[in-house]
């Protein structure tokens, strides 16, 4: 994996270093194509599990405003659904805007934000003494020992492997609390690492219900991805995550598509 790891950054170093003139988006393709995708993001439906202050979706047949008919492939040549859901719902992005006043809504956050370095922080090995362990600095401080420092602009996701229940045990997926991020990790990550955004698996970013961490992340200009998936098979450093979401106007939130690429 390290070499493969290696041998990938060496190729877009190669890349990057070359003239402008030498460069184009064939070669950038050229490297990506061969790469391994993951997706980042949970299926979702109306049995998904959501915060109990929102309750769940409802998805019914699109009709006709003027007939009240439901569109159907045999009689009209094509079917459509109608979505009725909180925009908080599935692995999702919550923009500045959900918890700030005047800040950046979905539609403000810049394209170039969608396509960020990625590095994992695997907190499983700490859950078995602590099952709510608040990811620290100490950790962070740690995992850079092992993997090298956070890179700026980066984009940061936890792991702790509670995404493995959200289809086979959603009432545990659900469990408060749960582990999930410090104050003190989220700060010094915006402030002393410069990252762009971070990224969870549960459905909130803190281990407790006073939100501390997800108010002064929003607050602060920044956003972050909820209820990721599979970040046990990405490694800690050098892939990259590509998420996208609708440009709902002064958007407040919406169900987000996350995958990395791995290097």
């Amino acid at each position: 994996m390290r070499r493969a790891a290696f041998l990938g950054a060496l190729a877009v170093a190669a890349l990057l270093a070359a003239p402008a003139s030498a460069q184009s988006l064939a070669d950038a393709w050229k490297i990506i194509e061969g790469k391994r995708f993951v997706d980042l993001t949970h299926t979702f439906g109306v049995g998904t599990p959501v915060w109990a202050g929102f309750g769940p979706a409802a998805m019914s047949a699109a009709s006709d405003p003027k007939t009240h008919e439901p569109y159907t492939i045999a009689k009209d040549g094509f079917r459509s659904t109608f979505y009725s859901m909180v925009g908080q719902y599935g692995t999702h992005i919550d923009p500045p805007a959900h918890f700030a006043e005047g800040g950046a809504t979905m539609d403000k956050i810049p394209v170039k934000q969608m396509i960020l370095p990625l590095v994992v922080f695997d907190a499983t090995p700490l859950l078995g003494a602590d099952p709510n362990h608040a990811w620290s600095v100490a950790d962070i401080e740690a995992w850079e020992k092992a993997n090298g420092q956070v890179p700026s602009g980066a984009f940061a996701a936890l792991r702790t492997d509670m995404s493995k229940d959200w289809d086979a045990n959603p009432e545990r997926f659900k469990r408060q609390p749960f582990p999930a991020w410090s104050l003190a990790a989220v700060k010094f990550l915006v402030e002393q690492r410069g990252v762009t955004a971070i990224g969870h698996e549960a459905l909130d970013t803190d281990t407790t219900d006073k939100m501390e961490s997800e108010t002064w992340l929003l607050q602060a200009g920044h956003w972050q991805i909820e209820v990721m998936a599979n970040l046990d098979q990405v490694p800690a450093t050098g892939a990259l995550i590509v998420v996208a979401w609708p440009k709902v106007e002064n958007g407040l939130g919406f169900p987000a598509r996350a995958f990395a690429i791995l290097p």
